[in-house]
């Protein structure tokens, strides 16, 4: 079936130089953009990481440092990427966890907060794990029967992640049929930063997702630890969990 669409939804997917949300950069993006009359756009990007690919990673997706070296970098390309997704929800394999928060990481390196907290996300993979728990391959030849052929490239997965997303519409008549249901199901928390370090409880209130604070409000532990801020803000988290606790910080403060 097609995607019932009241607006633009995304699906890209991201090859890295590594695994690490914070400090791995991405060196390739695929976008399909799907219009709500259906039609489709796509685009490939290779870019230049300024860091060297892992050997892991280049093994993975076969993407070099030689093959990258004269590419744009992120900064040169963000604001084409980020037109590419503006007024879009947002849709990926495994979005949430990786995906998403690295491409927020690269936004905010070029100072441009890339905004999510007014889209639907849908996360594929989170779809099919509670489905069946397998993995995209798997997933491909499970509900398209189709081989996943050249997989870990950026192109191949986004397009594969596009028909699987169609395919489970078609397979589970209980399957929400639009895509801000899709996207509450698709999630296992609501995440006020895209890494879920920081999430909302049932008020609706900020609370940490971590450490000795887990299931606190952020605004009644910075209240009482103001050390906590501190070390947070110094400490090796993500640009966007810094600034979402900083803003938290300076609301109570106005209080």
């Amino acid at each position: 079936m097609n995607l019932p669409l009241k607006k633009p939804i995304v699906f890209f997917d991201l090859e890295t130089t590594g695994t690490d949300v914070i400090k791995d950069r991405i060196v390739e993006i695929t976008i399909l953009r799907i219009e709500p009359n259906q039609q489709e756009k796509l685009h490939t990007y290779l870019i230049n990481p300024t860091i060297p690919i892992s050997p892991q990673a280049s093994k993975i997706h076969h993407i070099t440092d030689e093959m990258v070296k004269d590419k744009p970098t992120f900064k040169e390309l963000a604001h084409t990427i980020k037109d590419l997704f503006e007024g879009a929800d947002i849709a990926g394999f495994n979005a949430h966890k990786f995906d998403i928060p690295i491409l927020v990481e690269e936004f905010l390196r070029c100072d441009i907060d890339f905004n999510i907290k007014n889209r639907n996300i849908v996360d594929v993979q989170v779809i099919f794990h509670k489905m069946e728990q397998r993995n995209l391959a798997a997933a491909y030849r499970f509900y398209c029967n189709k081989e996943l052929n050249n997989a870990h490239s950026s192109k191949a997965d986004t397009i594969a992640t596009y028909e699987i997303l169609k395919a489970q519409l078609d397979r589970y008549p209980d399957l929400p049929k639009n895509i801000k249901e899709l996207s509450v199901f698709s999630t296992y928390h609501r995440n006020v930063d895209v890494h879920g370090h920081i999430i909302y409880n049932d008020k609706n209130e900020e609370i940490f997702n971590f450490g000795k604070y887990k299931g606190q409000t952020v605004a009644s532990v910075l209240q009482k630890d103001s050390g906590y801020y501190g070390w947070i803000q110094n400490a090796d988290f993500p640009r966007q969990t810094k600034k979402i606790i900083s803003d938290i910080y300076m609301r109570i403060k106005k209080q």
